[in-house]
């Protein structure tokens, strides 16, 4: 296929060059009717970009499609039979996704260090999940990917499973054995899905971990804004074969999202797919380059703990993203949110993820010399005056064990029940009625249908008193959780 082209961008231009005038949506009517205080601080271009695909890019019957070429070409450019386009970010796509493949009340395999986007589809859903629990790193306090034995051991135990939904790359970089899981769920002829929000540019270069669609996975989701270069809340669906119906896809996408989809999304998707197809490998050998100078010049700070080739080399991963940056701060005295908030106050560095133990920064192809200069020196400041910071308040992490609570009751189920709300103390033993999940990476620690225990409580309360952000619990402090009613 011709990757030159990039019809949603040609059908814009084209737009513009006809001058046609719109009768319809969005009200402000290509910027004329934006505050100018607003198109000051966005530009112009952003309002002149937002037209609607039908009677605006393309015609009211869709007759060029536009959106479908678009796709195509994204197919191609990865190596899946079909690719969608999805404007509502993977959160959405990964609730269509495991809608696709389960329907209420039938059983999917899902990876336990799921992000709150997969707990809200059970609950949306009203699939059962059976957990396939991570493998736990008890010195780096983290989850790596469930290996394959783990997904064959579930599915026997649940051979009326209609597939499994696995998560890799993690937020901190480990890789999963796609390949081997995709065996596992093949063995037993159903689909695996993977949520590879953080992988939209691993079918680019060789060096980075495997893509989905090249390790057997049957349906991968990407946020192509994570790691690529279309805008907030780009996402897509990529398929291949036949154990997910594609007909079935569209239908699920199409009850669940949105029927005024972003010409803005779709534009930068189509120009970032043309991008990668033409110089992926040399913007992301690069990428890999600057990476590996960072890497080098990280782990020669004393105090700092990089999360290297070691994790593979002892079994914990099959595999690492090298553009992510993951350093353990525990050293100096300090938790991850401290080392963010000092970064961001003092060097004007905002770090992607952080938790109690770590944070985590991302170089992607947008990277040059001039930010890979300023994360080594503001890596070494926080090294420097790390000694005059506060010591970082005691968070009293469980051990792994503990993190593999019992589901008493389903995640719909436990959702929708009457519910109450109890000091934290007095909610052990009860059965959570919420989601909570530290932020980011947003990994649930309590998901409704579980029974809380006192390990958690502490963890929970003792996070929020030292800065850990809970955005979904009904009291964010964790002193009152919400738990269903006796």
């Amino acid at each position: 296929m011709d990757h030159s082209r990039v019809p949603v961008l040609e059908a814009l231009e084209e737009f513009r060059r006809r001058g046609d005038v719109v009768y319809g949506p969005p009200g402000h009517k290509q910027g004329r009717g934006a505050d100018p205080r607003v198109v000051d601080v966005l530009g112009e271009g952003v309002f002149a970009s937002d037209v609607l695909s039908l009677n605006g890019l393309d015609d009211r019957r869709q007759s060029q499609g536009v959106v479908t070429r678009a796709e195509e070409l994204m197919a191609d450019a990865v190596g899946a039979d079909q690719a969608f386009f999805s404007t509502c970010g993977s959160s959405l796509s990964v609730k269509t996704a495991m809608l696709a493949v389960a329907g209420p009340h039938e059983k999917i395999l899902v990876s336990r260090n799921a992000h709150k986007s997969v707990i809200a589809a059970l609950i949306v859903n009203g699939v059962a999940p059976v957990w396939v629990h991570p493998k736990f790193d008890a010195e780096r306090q983290l989850a790596h990917p469930p290996e394959p034995d783990d997904v064959r051991r579930a599915l026997r135990a649940h051979p009326d499973a209609k597939g499994m939904l696995l998560i890799t790359p993690t937020d901190w970089g480990s890789c999963a054995d796609i390949r081997g899981v995709a065996a596992a769920c093949h063995e037993q002829d159903v689909p695996l899905i993977v949520d590879e929000a953080w992988g939209a540019h691993l079918p680019f270069h060789a060096g980075l971990p495997s893509w989905g669609m090249d390790a057997g996975a049957d349906l991968v989701v990407t946020s192509v804004h994570k790691m690529g270069g279309a805008i907030e809340q780009s996402s897509v669906f990529h398929l291949l074969g036949e154990r997910v119906s594609a007909e079935v896809l569209k239908q699920r996408e199409d009850l669940l999202g949105t029927t005024s989809s972003s010409s803005l999304v779709y534009a930068t998707l189509d120009g970032w797919r043309r991008q990668m197809a033409e110089q992926g490998h040399e913007l992301l050998d690069a990428a890999l380059q600057r990476a590996a100078r960072v890497r080098k010049a990280v782990a020669g700070l004393t105090g700092l703990r990089l999360m290297d080739q070691e994790v593979v080399d002892a079994g914990l991963a099959a595999g690492l993203d090298p553009l992510k940056i993951t350093v353990d701060v525990r050293e100096l005295g300090l938790s991850g949110m401290q080392a963010t908030e000092w970064l961001r106050a003092n060097c004007h560095v905002d770090i992607g993820s952080s938790d109690t133990c770590r944070i985590s920064a991302q170089l992607t192809h947008a990277d040059d010399d001039e930010t890979e200069r300023l994360l080594v020196d503001s890596l070494g400041r926080l090294v420097d005056h790390a000694g005059t910071l506060e010591n970082r308040l005691t968070v009293r992490l469980p051990e792994p064990p503990a993190l593999e609570l019992e589901q008493a009751m389903p995640p719909r189920e436990a959702f929708f029940a009457a519910a109450e709300h109890v000091p934290a103390d007095q909610a052990v033993g009860r059965v959570a009625a919420e989601m909570i999940s530290p932020y980011p990476p947003g990994v649930p620690v309590l998901a409704p249908g579980e029974v809380i225990t006192a390990a958690v409580v502490e963890y929970l309360r003792s996070g929020a008193a030292a800065g850990m952000l809970l955005p979904d619990a009904a009291d964010p402090s964790a002193e009152h959780l919400r738990v269903t009613a006796r």
